[in-house]
Parts: structure tokens; C-alpha cells; sequence
């Protein structure tokens, strides 16, 4: 063959080249396309958590009994006098029910995932780390505030047929009575669940096994219910916290920050008058970073 052949040949030969590699690209580029994005993938891990939490008895079996117990509550209580009334009775029930039931949801969500090796195999996914925890804790979070938002809408509908003198059902100024402060009591305790819920969530990923787990658990309800308000009170009988920094200092404590943010916005709005209980902005800042900085430790932990 000559030289003009062989060239001939070669530039044949490079000329085919792309028509023979031009389906693999495009396959390539198409299963590129199929790949989900971070929200997708957020959202399949919620899926996931969603599914788990709807079979699982025991998650069943709570949402169950805190209705029961909250629905029990409202009608042996102040049902007949109306919503603020019953706010003031189920409030200091629900300040050890909700963390109880939030831990409950999230203490294994995490650990149980690294005991069944699910965390090893999504090292071979494009799932990041916080991309998991996210769509854990948002999945945990669907059947936790299911649990809590309807049972206290149970005690909700409990009150309207019961109370004696129907109130003002857009009504919001002091000294009246209303729905609506009832609603606004049911998203701050919402609100302090998903707290709570995240800190079960940095819990679950920090422990090494299911019995570790078990007792970050009962360590962070003690600290939770009792641990954080002690330090408070300590530190101002020691004098460490000033008198004038107590409401600030208070939203510290989630459970503190939650009471006073119910006290402020529900109850002493409804009474028209009483001693500041908290400062609302400081307890919404200590609610937020605690949620926050315990999703990125748990994200930190999954990670590393």
C-alpha cells in the first residue's frame, strides 16, 4: 500500500470515528439529563422518610395517644371557657409531651440508616450530606407535625362546640378571646416540636449504634425539660444573669422561648395586661439557632 493509500485509510478511518461514538455522547448526555437535581434528591429522601413513618406502628401509636391525651385534656378542662383558657391548660402538658414525641420521631431517623449500611451506599450516589439530613428531617417533620398540628386540632374543634359563649372569630385585639390566638398557639408549638425534632435529628448522627442513640435521647429531654431552665435560674440566683437581660436570656432554653413566646403572644394578649414573660424576637433568634445549628452538626456528622 503507498503512502497516499495509508493516509487515505487513516483519514477514512478518523472520518468514521465520531459517527461510531456520536450514540454513546448522547446516551451519556441523556442519562446526564435524568440525574435529579438537589431538590430532587432532597425530595426522594423525604419520600423515603414519609413512607417509613406511615408504617411504623409505634409513630402511629403516638400521634394516637397525644390526641387522645390533648383531646382528654380540653374537654375535663376549660373547653367550656373558651380558646385562651385551654391554651393555658394544655400548655405546661404539652412543654413535656411535644419533646417526648419530637425525640421519639428523630432519635433513630439517622443511626437506624447507618446500622442498615443505607449511609455507605449513598457514598455512591451524588447525594451530599446535607442533602440526607435535609430530607430526613424534612420527612421526619411531615408525620411529626401531623402528630401534633391535628391533635391539637382536635382540641381546636373540641373548643368551638363546647364553649358556652362563642367568640369573635377574627377578633386579635387585647382582651377578647379567639380563634386565631388558638391558631397562633398551634404554630408556635409546631414550631417547637421541629426544634426539638432537629435535635434528635444531631443526636441520631452523632451516636454510634441504636443504644447510644437511646441515651443521647433521655440525656437531651432532661436537659431539654429541666437542664437548661435550671442554668437559667441558677444564673440569675448566682447573680451571673442581670434581672434586665432575663427575658432576653431566656430564649437560651427552646422550652423557655417557646413558654414565653406563647405568653406574649397568646395569653397576655387575650388578658390585655401582665409582666413581660420574654422578648419575642430574642425567642424566635433562639428557637431558629437551635434548629439550624443542629441540622449542621448532624450534617457535619453524616459527612465526615
Amino acid at each position: 500500500m503507498t503512502a497516499e493509500g495509508a493516509d487515505a485509510k487513516g483519514v477514512g478511518d478518523t472520518g468514521t470515528t465520531p459517527s461510531t461514538d456520536q450514540p454513546t455522547a448522547n446516551r451519556a448526555t441523556a442519562d446526564e439529563s435524568r440525574v435529579p437535581g438537589s431538590l430532587g434528591r432532597i425530595g426522594r429522601v423525604v419520600g423515603r422518610e414519609v413512607r417509613t413513618v406511615a408504617r411504623t406502628r409505634t409513630y402511629v401509636v403516638l400521634a394516637v395517644a397525644l390526641a387522645a391525651v390533648l383531646l382528654g385534656l380540653t374537654l375535663t378542662g376549660s373547653a367550656t371557657a373558651g380558646y385562651v383558657p385551654t391554651v393555658a391548660d394544655l400548655l405546661t402538658p404539652l412543654e413535656a409531651l411535644v419533646p417526648v414525641v419530637a425525640v421519639a420521631f428523630g432519635y433513630r431517623a439517622i443511626v437506624s440508616d447507618a446500622e442498615r449500611g443505607e449511609l455507605d451506599v449513598l457514598e455512591t450516589y451524588p447525594v451530599t450530606a446535607w442533602e440526607h439530613v435535609l430530607g430526613v428531617y424534612a420527612g421526619r417533620a411531615v408525620g411529626l407535625l401531623v402528630a401534633v398540628g391535628g391533635s391539637l386540632t382536635l382540641a381546636g374543634a373540641a373548643v368551638a362546640v363546647s364553649q358556652e359563649e362563642p367568640a369573635a372569630i377574627y377578633a386579635t385585639q387585647r382582651g377578647v378571646d379567639s380563634p386565631i390566638l388558638f391558631a397562633r398557639f398551634v404554630v408556635l408549638t409546631a414550631a417547637f416540636a421541629l426544634v426539638v425534632l432537629a435535635v434528635a435529628i444531631a443526636l441520631s448522627a452523632l451516636a454510634n449504634g441504636a443504644r447510644s442513640a437511646l441515651a443521647l435521647a433521655i440525656v437531651a429531654l432532661i436537659g431539654l425539660l429541666v437542664g437548661l431552665d435550671l442554668a437559667l435560674v441558677l444564673g440569675l440566683v448566682e447573680g451571673v444573669i442581670p434581672d434586665a437581660a432575663l427575658v432576653d436570656t431566656l430564649a437560651v432554653s427552646p422550652l423557655s422561648a417557646y413558654r414565653g413566646l406563647v405568653f406574649e403572644t397568646v395569653i397576655t394578649t387575650a388578658a390585655g395586661t401582665g409582666p413581660q414573660a420574654a422578648s419575642p424576637l430574642a425567642s424566635l433568634v433562639g428557637l431558629v439557632a437551635w434548629l439550624v445549628g443542629s441540622l449542621a452538626i448532624a450534617s457535619w456528622s453524616v459527612g465526615r
